[in-house]
């Protein structure tokens, strides 16, 4: 593949920018919305450039971890971080177990944006050192991967009603 696939999900969110902000930059709300359906424990979560987050979706007795690297943040406009889609309890990368052509490292960018007394939110994700075989899983699945973020941003609606009111 010569082009890079780029997933890009834009949404408006009926809260004020810092409200919005708190629920990416807060673990005790981030845990709330992200992934959906799962228990998320967040083990660490240094949002700082070269801090990290370390996440455990459980469900059952399965886990899937994965660990995020900051790069980029500007409170309250701009995250900028380096996904690693899995890693293994002591947080070392490995290849993803539910699907093994999915790319190690993806490059993930939200952006947030005053739009009066809401925020439009922009949320991109780029393969990152990715082999054609992961380019492909990647640009296939983007499709799906709205449904995911969709589902958890319901959530976070919610959350953010709660936290209006």
């Amino acid at each position: 593949m010569s082009e890079l696939p780029e997933y890009v999900l834009e949404r408006e969110f009926d809260a004020p920018r810092a409200l919005v902000w708190r629920a990416w930059s807060e673990p005790e709300l981030l845990n709330k919305w992200y992934g959906p359906g799962v228990e998320t424990i967040i083990h660490e979560f240094d949002l700082k450039p070269g801090g990290l987050w370390l996440n455990e979706m459980k469900w059952g007795d399965n886990s899937h971890f994965q660990k995020v690297v900051f790069k980029e943040i500007t409170q309250p406009g701009l995250m900028v971080w380096d996904h690693y889609s899995a890693t293994d309890k002591d947080w070392n990368n490995i290849a993803n177990p539910m699907m093994p052509d999915w790319p190690a490292l993806l490059l993930t960018t939200v952006t947030f944006t005053d739009a009066g007394d809401k925020t439009k939110l922009r949320l991109s994700q780029t393969p990152v050192d990715a082999s054609d075989a992961e380019l492909a899983c990647f640009a296939s699945a983007m499709g799906n991967m709205d449904k995911g973020w969709g589902s958890g941003f319901e959530v976070m609606d919610g959350l953010l009603a709660k936290l209006r009111a």
